[in-house]
């Protein structure tokens, strides 16, 4: 099975000069834990509602002045949509991330979380073992 098979292909994303408090009710809006930075729909960076918190909230940053471009990460993992969804399972495990963003030819076509590896029941227990690796790296990390 391919990741466009999966992948939720209609993802809201914003500019670099968009404020914090604007992707956080976005964020809230679309019951989403990340938002794609783009310009012209080409993918920047991205930014996660642990950004949020950790570089602005538990930093005691002025949030009001914060932008996207202030805390986003440029430095992505990304997929493409004809990739395998057991590779993108292999790359969410590797590198410890829940989302992919999905890309072709630079342009955003879509997002791959680790609930939409899920849904598939033949992938329950590849999901399930990226989330575990996931968890242990965010375990060692503290």
């Amino acid at each position: 099975m391919k990741v466009r098979d999966v992948m939720t292909g209609s993802v809201d994303w914003v500019t670099e000069d968009t404020s914090i408090v604007q992707i956080a009710q976005l964020m809230k809006k679309n019951d989403v834990g990340s938002i794609p930075i783009c310009a012209e729909n080409k993918l920047k960076g991205i930014i996660t509602d642990r950004d949020i918190v950790l570089k602005v909230v538990a930093a005691g940053t002025n949030f009001d002045s914060i932008q996207a471009k202030d805390i986003m990460n440029g430095n992505m993992i990304t997929i493409t949509a004809d990739q395998d969804v057991h590779e993108a399972a292999d790359i969410m495990a590797k590198y410890q991330i829940r989302r992919l963003p999905v890309v072709e030819q630079g342009k955003l076509v879509g997002i791959l979380a680790l609930g939409d590896l899920a849904i598939e029941k033949i992938h329950i227990n590849e999901a399930g073992d990226a989330l575990s690796d996931i968890s242990q790296g965010a375990h060692q990390m503290n």
